[in-house]
């Protein structure tokens, strides 16, 4: 089992302790997974809880097989779906622009492969441009790419969080890359350099993992 199989077989058995771990363990990345989707901080905040508090209630649903992570993103992803469904006007209005939970970071790097070097005269500015840009873009193909490169699940868990195959999960991402290019194409940055192409596969799983 893993440390998050452990904590939830302890969870199951009635250990408060063990709860807060998972909670110290994955409010801040779940806070940032809602933040860089929904764009509001307050709502970002309440969906974090909820989903803590849903995953307190249905500990006793799950099976301990190693894909905790999985089930807490499909949970969060359902969630945000649920509320989203419920407003009657455009869900992913954007409260204010900026970044949470280290999402600059993981933008930077981002932007690394998206561009050749030569071309980034300010990171920190591409950085902001990617993540503008990542507004534009469908609601799957957005999720799955925040949930692979901000929350770093390797793309299975992606899959399984989002409740679809790993061959559409490997799509969105792959037309969310394509897109992504050709907006910065749009906005003055040039052809990725052949080494990017090259770097497709181990920038697809920043985790390490593979993804099947």
């Amino acid at each position: 089992m893993t440390d998050d199989d452990k904590l939830m077989v302890r969870v199951q058995e009635g250990d408060s302790a063990a709860f807060d771990e998972l909670v110290a363990r994955y409010q801040g990345p779940l806070l940032g997974f809602f933040f860089r989707n929904i764009r509001d901080r307050q709502l970002s905040e309440d969906f974090a809880q909820e989903t803590l508090l849903r995953v307190y209630n249905q500990a006793w649903d799950y099976l301990p097989t190693g894909r905790f992570r999985g089930w807490i993103y499909r949970i969060a992803h359902n969630l945000m779906i649920d509320n989203i469904r419920r407003q009657s006007h455009d869900a992913l209005v954007h409260a204010y622009t900026g970044s949470h939970d280290g999402g600059i970071e993981a933008v930077h790097r981002i932007a690394a492969q998206l561009v050749p070097p030569e071309e980034i005269a300010d990171q920190r500015e591409l950085a902001r441009i990617v993540d503008d840009l990542l507004k534009e873009l469908p609601d799957e193909q957005r999720l799955t790419f925040t949930m692979h490169y901000f929350s770093g699940l390797p793309l299975s868990e992606v899959a399984a969080a989002m409740e679809t195959s790993l061959p559409t999960c490997k799509s969105r991402l792959r037309l969310c890359r394509e897109k992504l290019r050709n907006k910065l194409r749009a906005r003055g940055f040039g052809d990725p350099s052949p080494a990017e192409s090259a770097a497709d596969e181990s920038l697809a799983d920043p985790t390490g993992q593979h993804a099947g």
